[in-house]
């Protein structure tokens, strides 16, 4: 797939207030600074399209961008740490599960996991939550860059492990770095494979 146009469209505090056009979504969400933005700025060719921080918990609202005028890329709020209340807290996790369970045009959510640290508990914790509501998604990697690749390797075999401690099987799995210029390509063919089989 090739990117011919990316532009923001709007951000919006709830699934309700969210475009009603029915193109397809694909949406991004991750523990708070897991590199969410870089990515959607490496999938989209677009340098600063997806504003990055960091200051954990930047995202706060449903972000949506056009992309080729065709479907939507949708940023959602970090969830885990954030400089914020506990109300503001509970009312993004409102937000964004009712976006996650309620969105008809939602075709595949991104979930990224940080390559680089231990499994976190909030991360399989979400992952579980996916699952036990039966939304599909698939799992990205990211900030692959700053470690070698046996360190990563096997890093990555922990967290597999962990969530399959949960699972009998896990979702695809994609590798990437923002810095290296690595796997968006491979998330955009996987993305054009899924709307391919929707419009069949």
């Amino acid at each position: 797939m090739i990117i011919h146009s990316a532009e923001y469209t709007g951000s919006y505090p709830s699934e309700a207030a969210c475009p009603k056009d029915g193109r397809v979504e694909f949406a991004f969400i991750g523990r708070s600074n897991v590199g969410k933005s870089s990515l959607i700025n490496l999938i989209t060719a677009r340098k600063g399209l997806a504003l990055t921080s960091g200051t954990p918990g930047k995202t706060q609202t449903i972000n949506f961008f056009s992309i080729n005028e065709e479907w939507y890329l949708v940023d959602l709020p970090g969830y885990g740490y954030a400089r914020t209340s506990k109300v503001n807290r509970r009312k993004w996790e409102t937000m964004i599960q009712g976006y996650l369970m309620r969105r008809g045009s939602l075709a595949c959510t991104f979930i990224l996991l940080d390559a680089n640290i231990p499994p976190q508990l909030i991360d399989i914790e979400f992952i579980n939550w996916m699952g036990e509501k039966r939304l599909p998604f698939v799992i990205v990697y990211t900030k692959t860059d700053r470690m070698k690749d046996f360190q990563r390797d096997e890093n990555i075999a922990r967290i597999r492990a962990a969530l399959l401690e949960h699972w009998n099987e896990l979702p695809q799995e994609f590798i990437t770095s923002a810095v290296k210029h690595a796997g968006g390509a491979e998330l955009l063919a996987f993305i054009e494979q899924v709307r391919r089989r929707i419009d069949v």
